[in-house]
């Protein structure tokens, strides 16, 4: 996939940044918006890997696939009638990372704006592969079920250990720091339940 196929939604970093869609940004604003979009498009370099493992619900809200057994009340209810289950990583490449940090240089506004649209590059990227697998799974009888990432209700972080036992993610240049952040930063893992 290439960065032409991923959209670039100035209203979504717009929201990133805190407006709500009855108070746009002014003008300098939304200039500063388009720019840094802009200036990040040409940047991007998405890629992402991802595997569908066999899903089994075990007593209470334990959950089994790939030879691992995860406990989360809030992912077991996502993943409620699902029988497979799909990992996936995606980034949008260390260039985006750079360009951010090197804004940070400059004014805060700038950089508000850079980390908010990188932010939604990486939702519109995922976005992208969740349609496609959205759409492979209809296309065969199936349905899927809206991603859950580590760090959101009763899935820790360290839940992120998984992916990259699991997947190959070094072969789209995605490392895993100590402190259970991601390397390029503007990448996401998720779990997508298929029923």
């Amino acid at each position: 996939m290439s960065a032409s196929d991923v959209p670039c939604d100035t209203a979504e970093t717009a929201r990133y940044l805190g407006y709500a869609k009855n108070t746009p940004p002014d003008n300098s604003v939304s200039e500063l918006i388009s720019s840094s979009c802009a200036k990040m498009h040409v940047l991007l370099a998405p890629q992402s890997v991802y595997d569908i493992f066999p899903l089994a619900h075990g007593a209470g809200s334990m959950l089994l696939f790939a030879g691992t057994e995860l406990d989360s009340v809030d992912l077991s209810r996502n993943l409620a009638g699902c029988n497979r289950v799909v990992l996936f990583a995606a980034t949008i490449g260390p260039q985006v990372d750079a360009l951010i940090r090197r804004t940070q240089l400059g004014g805060k506004a700038e950089s508000a704006v850079m980390q908010a649209a990188g932010a939604m590059f990486i939702e519109s990227f995922v976005d992208v592969l969740n349609d496609k697998l959205k759409a492979d799974e209809a296309a065969a009888g199936h349905k899927t079920h809206p991603r859950y990432s580590p760090g959101y209700g009763d899935v820790p972080l360290s839940v992120q250990r998984l992916f990259f036992s699991h997947l190959p993610c070094s072969r789209i240049g995605l490392t895993l720091m100590d402190t259970l952040i991601m390397a390029p930063e503007k990448s996401v893992t998720a779990f997508i339940g298929i029923e």
